[in-house]
């Protein structure tokens, strides 16, 4: 097979979330990779940040935009520069999300709202916006970020289970409405992998044993692992893969103790 098919030098990719942790991983991944890459996040100052240390360590100049997936003006507005900037998107990395972790008995109403609104609702719309912009163009890839927690059950996390859950599925049936179109859409669902999310949880002996006890490769992941994963199903490579979720978790989806 020829490294041809997994090149995306000059690719044009958007990735939201991307100022820390895995968004920020794959921002990195992808313009190492020679891509031509747009950060997009709430947070100016810490997407400045993230810019400067790509461009430190890849050699590759990279945009930035600020993004609130909340805010359906903010995600319009967001998509329409890029395409100016770029004349079109070819990839969208879909990782922009929270959690809230408490007992199910202690969700709140405003805990479901700014979890589902996030993680599953603003994923679909920002699918949606850059979608219009890849069936119109007849061409494009998006690979959004679920979780492992979306497709068995966790414990304290049950608005998170449910967006991620509702982002499996949400992948599918783009995948099934835009196939024809050119556009392929699939997913990727982690388990743990350290980032600023989960660095509280991580440093807890006692949680770190019991997650690495659940896995059979006896570790948790670390975000560069997730590079190449989402490399693979954004690229030719992956050309005639559409509506599948790819789940990077050391074998914990499968292990039955």
């Amino acid at each position: 097979m020829s490294h041809s098919l997994f090149d995306v030098s000059d690719k044009r990719v958007l990735v939201t979330g991307a100022s820390k942790g895995i968004g920020y991983a794959l921002a990195k991944g992808f313009a190492a990779a020679g891509a031509q890459v747009v950060l997009a996040s709430r947070n100016e100052e810490d997407l400045r940040l993230a810019a400067q240390q790509i461009t430190a360590q890849t050699g590759k100049s990279v945009l930035m935009e600020r993004l609130d997936v909340r805010s359906q003006d903010s995600m319009e507005d967001c998509v329409d520069r890029v395409v100016q900037s770029l004349n079109g998107i070819d990839i969208l990395i879909n990782n922009a999300g929270l959690n809230v972790r408490v007992p199910a008995l202690d969700v709140t109403e405003q805990d479901w709202d700014t979890v589902v609104d996030t993680d599953l609702k603003g994923a679909f719309f920002m699918a949606q916006k850059v979608g219009r912009v890849m069936v119109a163009s007849g061409r494009g890839s998006i690979v959004n970020i679920s979780s492992i927690g979306g497709h068995v059950a966790l414990r304290t996390g049950v608005a998170y289970a449910a967006a991620k859950a509702g982002v499996l599925h949400m992948t599918r049936v783009l995948a099934v409405e835009w196939a024809a179109k050119g556009v392929r859409v699939n997913a990727i669902g982690p388990w743990y992998f350290r980032t600023p999310l989960t660095e509280t949880l991580l440093n807890d002996p006692e949680y770190l044993r019991e997650i690495v006890v659940r896995t059979p490769m006896g570790r948790v992941g670390e975000v560069e692992e997730l590079v190449g994963p989402a490399l693979f199903l954004a690229s030719d490579a992956a050309s005639y893969v559409t509506g599948q979720a790819l789940f990077v978790d050391g074998g914990m989806g499968v292990y039955g103790f």
